[in-house]
């Protein structure tokens, strides 16, 4: 049986990459069913327009957003006193993957936009809540120096999947003439089968992490007094936590960019679709060369991550979001915002997993699920409002790139707090 890793035993590297390889399972979901394929579905062939169904989308994530904001730190604070985060993580999984299944259901009518919509606030949060114990769990597998390098293989992995997947669907399913296994394209079924794909390689990805990667040994906690120590603990952690702290300081910063990432994650396909007119094939097309870019970036900037520090890193990735995304907010040719989107996917990952290594940096070794919760809390604390804004400056004027402006604003007052507050510990690279 895997020995279970703690600080002076870090895992092996095959139960490290077991733990990676569950990006490479999660990453698909976000890339299919959150940003390209269903969204553009839904706002050109279920919603009643697209404006509306823009709107619509917006809300639906934001209320989203909300309801992960408010469990995820008391989730993860649970799960530290419990011990254990695998049990956690594969229930959450399991709710997602089925309510993921389900959007084979979605017909392209307006009759089905609440079930769509339910069911992709069901699928989000519970996804997104699986992420505060799936990264609760690097500090205690891989060692400081290499912490850097762990989460941008992750998340390379991921985009490497998101790719796969992407073509996988398009080859598969989307282009040819007519589909396969007898699907009707005309009731779309060869785009909503994206729902079963995406779930059942959720569930057999997730696999080797829940089988080969270690866990945190149980400790015999029950769990009524669980929950109550865990409450407690948070609200001690809440009480404690001061602003001369690198912590809150970390955690208010992330709030903030991290909210224009989670729009714009939100948001890239439908904007695609919307404001260029870009096809379902064209999105597909467009997902498959920002993931290719976004998977190197994620790679290159692991290594990046160790050399120069997170906050550096994060930083630069920031400054080039923010820059391209300038330029493709005024873009007007379809064929430059393919370009400068690409571009845009080289700092995604960098944004994500340097504030992951991060994190661990600086979360305390006794409460580090705790403070994943809080970290999911800071990404997902104000991760309505971006989406909310957005729905409402498209609804108020007509089109969605006053939605989109508000992702470099709030990138650039993100990485402008983070740059001025906090102060990362040593690195160890």
């Amino acid at each position: 049986m895997d020995r279970p890793a703690t600080r002076d035993a870090a895992a092996t590297p095959r139960q490290l990459f077991a733990w990676a390889i569950y990006d490479w399972a999660e990453t698909p979901f976000f890339a299919i069913i959150v940003t390209f394929v269903f969204p553009a579905y839904f706002i050109q062939a279920v919603a009643v327009d697209e404006i509306t169904g823009t709107t619509q989308w917006g809300y639906a994530i934001a209320l989203s957003g909300l309801t992960i904001a408010l469990s995820s730190p008391i989730a993860g604070a649970i799960a530290d006193v419990g011990g254990r985060r695998k049990p956690w993580l594969m229930s959450f999984t399991g709710l997602g993957a089925v309510a993921t299944a389900l959007l084979w259901l979605i017909e392209p009518d307006p009759r089905f936009v609440l079930w769509a919509l339910v069911l992709v606030v069901l699928a989000n949060t519970a996804i997104e809540l699986s992420q505060a114990f799936y990264n609760a769990m690097l500090p205690d597998l891989a060692p400081p120096r290499t912490l850097g390098r762990w989460s941008g293989r992750g998340w390379s992995l991921g985009y490497l999947a998101g790719i796969i997947t992407l073509l996988l669907l398009y080859f598969g399913f989307v282009s040819p003439d007519p589909p396969p296994f007898g699907l009707a394209a005309e009731t779309a079924e060869n785009i909503r089968i994206s729902g079963p794909v995406i779930a059942c390689w959720l569930l057999a990805f997730a696999l080797p992490l829940f089988l080969v990667t270690p866990d945190r040994p149980h400790a015999a906690t029950p769990l009524s007094r669980a929950i109550h120590e865990g409450l407690a603990n948070l609200w001690g952690t809440l009480r404690s936590l001061r602003p001369s702290q690198q912590v809150p300081r970390f955690l208010v910063a992330r709030l903030i960019y991290n909210d224009g990432l989670n729009t714009l994650f939100a948001f890239g396909g439908i904007y695609a679709a919307g404001t260029f007119g870009m096809t379902t094939e064209e999105v597909l097309l467009f997902a498959i060369a920002l993931n290719i870019s976004a998977g190197i970036g994620s790679f290159a900037f692991g290594f990046i991550d160790d050399w120069i520090g997170s906050k550096k890193t994060i930083l630069i990735a920031i400054a080039g979001l923010a820059s391209f995304g300038i330029a493709a907010l005024i873009a007007e040719e379809k064929t430059t915002f393919f370009v400068l989107g690409v571009l845009i996917g080289l700092f995604v990952g960098p944004a994500q997993s340097a504030s992951r290594t991060l994190m661990a940096r600086l979360a305390p070794p006794e409460q580090r699920t705790e403070m994943f919760g809080l970290y999911a809390l800071s990404g997902k604390l104000t991760a309505f409002i971006g989406p909310f804004l957005f729905g409402a400056a498209t609804s108020l004027f007509q089109t969605q790139r006053a939605g989109m402006a508000m992702v470099v604003v709030l990138l650039a007052v993100g990485g402008l707090l983070l740059l001025l507050t906090v102060r990362e510990p040593d690195h160890g690279g």
